[in-house]
């Protein structure tokens, strides 16, 4: 574990169910060596957990700004985070 590791608390809002979000963030995390979560929420949105060094942190945020095409992000919410512990990155019930 590096030292600069944090984890932040995302929720995305838009039209980001029924697009694949779910399957696009995971891949996405693992490319940047992220440790967390993604799960639908039933308000709509998409909500993560993501843990990883503090430069690919930032670069999940940015992605999540854009999102997989068809998806139409509409803001990006985050707060930071404790560290569950978790390895690799998942899709959450």
């Amino acid at each position: 574990m590096t030292t600069d590791r944090r984890c932040v608390m995302v929720r995305v809002t838009g039209h980001v169910q029924g697009v694949g979000f779910r399957d696009w963030t995971v891949r996405q995390a693992r490319g940047l060596d992220l440790d967390g979560w993604v799960s639908n929420e039933a308000d709509g949105s998409v909500k993560a957990l993501v843990c990883g060094s503090d430069r690919a942190v930032s670069a999940m945020l940015e992605a999540f700004m854009q999102g997989p095409e068809p998806a139409r992000v509409t803001d990006v919410l985050w707060t930071h985070a404790g560290d569950d512990g978790q390895s690799g990155f998942r899709i959450a019930p």
